[in-house]
């Protein structure tokens, strides 16, 4: 087969227009087109009056190798074989099961890749399976009772559970189509796999995590839940037991760390245990939401609302005199804010939307870059501690129940205090406190997204608008630690292997997944399962 690049076509043509697009693009016949498989789909939505749907397609035609000599590489190319190769198996013996914590993207990819070979992982998840966990965070967000075992953060599917379910992703790596592929057979929307911007939406990814972890557990693997790791054991400088729930023992030769971003405990005890690890830069801010509809006629004029175009996305970017940037990141087309605390006495925000996309507002985070010379010691933890400063005068400035201090656009940019909102309804619950943002972000934080409001709403009209809403605080974009690993993967201690965000080694679902994979090929390609 050749992939065919750049077929174009409007928004409402018909079934056929492809292989009929794809005969013009080669210049052949019709006839010629012996099948058509469409491998991604984007918008071209640069002249809102003429927005067009972009395929690459993968086609079988007649007298291949005369149309590849006839078109430019970029235009046209052999078909790639995209099907994942599994590791070769190592020779080393595995005395005992590999052990996986945590049971968010990284953890559940590199259980998912390990059980696929044979190797029976367990899977150790600190908080609740899936359906008990929604339920804790339903009432969580209804009255503000915090469960610090079963929220946001903590729980079966990890931090990822509870968004967009978004995989877009700027890595290259072709894990990635196994990424997708996987979670397309465990009942995510078949249009992962060729949406330009795909996504699986938080009431969806409920039950592809549940699949999962089925499909794990029915090669031989398993999960424990209410697991939480409350000890390493070390002999020569490898490590040989971890301790759970501060009581039992289980013997361990090859242990995965995929404890995601906000394990703070956990990253405590491995400093103190011995395991290396390093501060890293990251970002804190504030969700900002706007009527969806805003957004749509912003980016899609005329056609906003069009069935193949969905809710619109933004993703914008400013640079401040001075060294620091603003940005807007995890956006949540027709999606909420939620309340997103793991923790006692600290309010945490982040968003949300399901699959359909269709709430009345759009929100994303609003992030300003902070590193280690801003978080007050150079000690490994520190930022850590820097977050919890923050998320603590969000939670007394708001009252002390998990409500969350909201401010209007119009008024930030006035300095301040708001005493009430305008035409924006805030999404977040258990409740909202009009406030004044700047008493509990940083100064330098605030002073950039000063800057960057006007430069945003010049980037994407009305995102400046004074009825804007913003939600503090945004502090787990990141984690602000990583745990140093070798070429191959293990820590500082020997057979440790950390992964995913919480390891500083990727950022959203997709990246967290497919180093989770890399993850496991490692531990294959060094031991032979048993």
């Amino acid at each position: 087969m050749v992939r065919v690049f750049q077929v174009k076509l409007p928004l409402d043509h018909g079934p056929d227009a492809i292989p009929r697009a794809v005969a013009r693009l080669l210049s052949i016949p019709l006839a010629d087109v012996e099948s058509c498989q469409v491998r991604r789909q984007a918008v071209d939505a640069r002249k809102k009056t003429e927005i067009r749907l972009i395929y690459t397609v993968d086609v079988r035609v007649k007298n291949e190798d005369r149309v590849l000599k006839s078109h430019p590489a970029h235009r046209v190319t052999p078909a790639p074989d995209e099907s994942y190769k599994p590791a070769s198996p190592g020779s080393e013996p595995l005395p005992h099961r590999p052990v996986i914590v945590g049971s968010g993207p990284a953890g559940l990819f590199a259980g998912l890749i390990l059980a696929q070979g044979g190797y029976r992982p367990i899977i150790l998840e600190r908080g609740q399976p899936v359906a008990q966990r929604c339920q804790d965070v339903a009432r969580f967000w209804r009255d503000g009772t915090l469960d610090p075992e079963s929220n946001a953060q903590f729980g079966e599917g990890g931090a990822g559970t509870f968004s967009d379910g978004k995989l877009t992703t700027l890595i290259n790596d072709p894990r990635c189509r196994k990424v997708l592929e996987e979670l397309a057979a465990a009942g995510a929307p078949s249009t992962i796999l060729t949406s330009y911007k795909p996504h699986i939406g938080t009431d969806r990814l409920r039950q592809v995590v549940r699949t999962l972890r089925d499909t794990i557990t029915s090669l031989g693997g398993e999960v424990r839940f209410q697991s939480r790791l409350t000890g390493i054991r070390t002999e020569a400088g490898r490590v040989s037991a971890i301790q759970v729930n501060n009581s039992d023992l289980i013997p361990c030769t090859a242990l995965v760390l995929a404890i995601g971003h906000s394990a703070r405990d956990t990253f405590a005890m491995l400093y103190q245990a011995g395991l290396a690890m390093t501060p890293k830069a990251f970002s804190i801010g504030a969700r900002i939401e706007h009527p969806q509809q805003l957004i749509d006629q912003a980016q899609f004029g005329p056609a906003a609302g069009h069935p193949q175009l969905g809710a619109a996305d933004y993703k914008l970017a400013f640079h401040a005199p001075g060294g620091r940037s603003a940005y807007t990141f995890c956006m949540c087309p027709g999606g909420q804010v939620i309340a997103a605390a793991s923790a006692p006495g600290g309010v945490v925000t982040n968003g949300m939307s399901l699959h359909a996309r269709a709430g009345a507002n759009a929100n994303s985070a609003f992030m300003v870059n902070v590193g280690p010379q801003d978080f007050g010691d150079a000690h490994p933890l520190a930022g850590f501690r820097f977050q919890e400063r923050w998320e603590n005068l969000a939670f007394h400035l708001a009252g002390g129940t998990y409500a969350a201090p909201v401010q209007t656009l119009g008024d930030f940019m006035a300095q301040r205090a708001s005493a009430a909102l305008g035409s924006v309804t805030p999404t977040y619950q258990p409740g909202i406190v009009p406030a004044d943002l700047r008493q509990c972000l940083p100064a330098y934080v605030c002073d950039t997204i000063q800057l960057a409001a006007p430069a945003f709403g010049r980037q994407l009209r009305g995102f400046d608008s004074s009825d804007a809403v913003l939600t503090g605080v945004e502090t787990r974009s990141s984690c602000p630690v990583r745990m140093p690993r070798g070429e191959d993967f293990q820590a500082s201690i020997g057979g440790v292997y950390p992964a995913g965000e919480g390891a500083g080694y990727a950022g959203g679902i997709m990246s967290a997944a497919a180093d989770g994979i890399r993850v496991g090929e490692a531990i294959i390609g060094r031991f032979r399962a048993g």
